[in-house]
């Protein structure tokens, strides 16, 4: 059995399968995915597991170089912006239109959904590399 903190097959499979500026997507349960982009559904329950759970969890094992954020974050969801500022203070974030961001799904790995029922609680992590 897998010691580690992620121990979720799907999830631990892509993040040993990623290299540096590959991309992988953890959102809310609303977010439209690409019928091209995995989806590693984890949503039970209306906020189970929350959005900021399952970035904690990931963040254990992959190593992020830059964030990318929808604008609309700032104004429509402060709360979760401000826990992941705290999450990452050092990572660079880019901000782009929320339209973008389900664009640029396509270019990702995976999307991991979680049971957030927040508006734009959505990142996609860029990664980077541990040497």
């Amino acid at each position: 059995m897998k010691k580690s903190k992620v121990i979720n097959s799907d999830i631990s499979r892509v993040i040993a399968q990623m290299g540096h500026f590959d991309t992988l997507s953890i959102g809310d349960a609303g977010m439209p995915v690409p019928m091209t982009t995995e989806k590693i559904d984890l949503a039970v329950d209306n906020g189970i597991p929350s959005f900021m759970e399952v970035l904690n969890n990931v963040l254990e094992e992959l190593e992020v170089q830059r964030i990318y954020l929808a604008e609309e974050i700032k104004s429509e969801n402060p709360k979760v912006l401000s826990e992941i500022q705290q999450r990452l203070p050092e990572t660079p974030i880019t901000f782009i239109p929320h339209s973008k961001m389900k664009a640029d799904l396509n270019q990702c790995h995976a999307f991991i959904r979680t049971g957030e029922m927040t508006p734009y609680a959505n990142i996609i992590l860029e990664s980077g590399v541990v040497f």
